[in-house]
């Protein structure tokens, strides 16, 4: 008996808009800085960890600081994003999303999510999804970030799955790039022309139902 593929979702701009909490957060910390970040840089962020983020802005900036002062600012810059997160509830869940993950539950696939995000239960649960998941693997689990694919390794390893047996939806550069690396299939949510090395690219999670990818896994196991 062959297994069910396994899906599994990266959180912020796919199953939920934090990415617009993570850049207000960042720029205020950027302007504390003295340094200029816009949604151009902040792009260059999305999928990237709170410290390689910091990293970021400080070079975009020339800008060397002690590490204390490093810790420091990645505390307010996460306490800053969590009160802006804290009024989080189902309206943040993005169009699409309850549909299809309730399709992948109708079959008995197995979910898991797999993020960047060390607040992905706070806000899962925020928005009523949590016991969706059969797994979790967010920037607590992980000591390589994205492009690296420990992170979904990590979830397949969780849900019993070989790598090759998963589909990976991602809005971020480095988290196909992570999904490639590790042998799954990529689904880019967001622009074709940015997430060009995917799989397969939608705009949304509205563009598709779940026999799109039913067609798919009889593709890919026959």
């Amino acid at each position: 008996m062959k297994t069910k593929t396994a899906f599994i979702f990266d959180l912020d701009g796919v199953i939920v808009d934090t990415a617009k909490y993570h850049f207000i957060a960042w720029q205020r910390l950027a302007k504390k800085l003295d340094i200029n970040f816009t949604e151009k840089e902040n792009e260059q962020l999305k999928g990237v960890s709170r410290v390689k983020s910091l990293e970021k802005i400080l070079s975009w900036g020339n800008k060397t600081i002690s590490e204390e002062l490093f810790q420091q600012l990645m505390d307010e810059k996460n306490q800053d994003y969590l009160n802006l997160i804290s009024k989080m509830d189902e309206k943040e869940i993005l169009p699409g999303v309850k549909q299809f993950l309730t399709a992948l539950q109708d079959n008995n696939h197995p979910i898991a999510l797999g993020s960047a995000s060390k607040n992905a239960k706070t806000i899962l649960k925020a928005v009523n999804l949590l016991e969706v998941f059969d797994a979790i693997v967010d920037g607590n689990h992980v000591e390589k970030g994205k492009p690296d694919p420990e992170v979904f390794l990590k979830a397949c390893a969780q849900l019993n799955t070989e790598p090759t047996n998963a589909i990976v939806f991602e809005d971020s550069i480095a988290g196909i790039q992570a999904a490639n690396a590790g042998g799954m299939l990529s689904v880019g949510i967001g622009q074709k022309e940015v997430l060009h090395e995917a799989d397969h690219c939608f705009e949304n999670l509205t563009q598709f139902d779940y026999d799109f990818f039913q067609n798919i896994i009889s593709q890919t196991k026959n």
